[in-house]
């Protein structure tokens, strides 16, 4: 028989890689396949990660997780997965120009968010300095009573708007295109709540001393941070292409136990629809990873 591992991890972010501390020190033989790519390597500092007083960078938490897996046995590749197929009740995962066996199979993909139409180093050096923002929940206590615009429109846009007023007066909803795309009711919200509106498109993204500033249907305009709420991509390619359940939207469907529609096939973190917070996908990720682990034991006893 080939050779097989108890599971294979694609994604290797905070979901993946608590999986893979759990899996490990379950004595399983796991596999790490990491992308590269996950969301919380973007993170100047996350002050809202219990445990760090004083904030963590995102990079750092990865890097601690990482060793935390690795001092356990977790073997991690830097490899892109292209196709998961299902072999009875196992599975082969293709990596570049390699197949892996593998019992169970854990998505901790994440999803990517869509960035504004703007110059890689005005985006990656905004994002460094707080001036260009993703996440309120992560983040919104760091514009406390700050100059905040939100590009977006729709009930997204207003949504969005709507939370980050519970932390500054001046708020601004620039529409991404030329006109925002927004209903009566919601208007009414953003107005009630005297949030003001501006028409797009947007354009001539530069970083102006401490703020972030563009142009606008309404002139120039600079901001202390900038949301970007634009929506994102739900990397859930991989287990739709192997038959698995996903929302309309592209979201992973689960049960309580991060079981897929293919036996077998689990998923955790971002990928989920949920509250795409690091504390989230990590409980996730420990809820499957024992439930992976009870449904090996079903299988065949894990007696040493």
């Amino acid at each position: 028989m080939k050779d097989i591992d108890d599971c294979i991890i694609i994604g290797a972010g905070p979901a993946g890689l608590t999986a893979a501390i759990y899996l490990s020190r379950f004595l399983l033989s796991i596999r790490l396949f990491d992308g590269g790519s996950s969301r919380a390597a973007l993170i100047p500092r996350t002050n809202n990660h219990a445990g760090y007083p004083d904030g963590i960078p995102g990079t750092d938490l990865l890097l601690l997780m990482r060793r935390q897996a690795e001092r356990f046995g977790a073997v991690r590749e830097a490899v892109a997965v292209t196709r998961i197929e299902r072999d009875g009740e196992n599975f082969t995962v293709f990596a570049g120009d390699r197949a892996f066996a593998a019992r169970t199979v854990l998505l901790a993909t994440g999803v990517v968010n869509n960035r504004p139409n703007m110059p890689n180093d005005v985006h990656d050096e905004g994002l460094a300095r707080g001036l260009l923002r993703y996440c309120p929940i992560c983040d919104g206590y760091e514009v406390t009573d700050k100059r905040v615009g939100i590009v977006g429109t729709g009930d997204h846009g207003m949504r969005e708007a709507l939370f980050l007023r519970g932390y500054t007066r001046d708020v601004t909803l620039i529409a991404p295109e030329a006109e925002h795309m927004l209903d009566d009711a919601c208007r009414k919200k953003l107005d009630e709540a005297g949030i003001a509106r501006v028409d797009g498109p947007c354009g001539g993204w530069a970083i102006e001393g401490d703020r972030m500033a563009l142009d606008t249907a309404a002139g120039r305009l600079s901001f202390d941070s900038i949301y970007p709420a634009l929506g994102s991509q739900i990397r859930s390619e991989l287990a739709v292409d192997a038959g698995a359940n996903a929302t309309d939207e592209g979201c992973m469907e689960v049960d309580d136990h991060q079981r897929t529609s293919i036996p077998g096939l689990f998923a955790a973190g971002d990928v989920v629809k949920g509250l795409d917070q690091i504390s989230h996908a990590m409980g996730e990720a420990g809820v499957a990873a024992t439930t992976i682990r009870n449904l090996l034991s079903e299988r065949a006893p894990l007696w040493r």
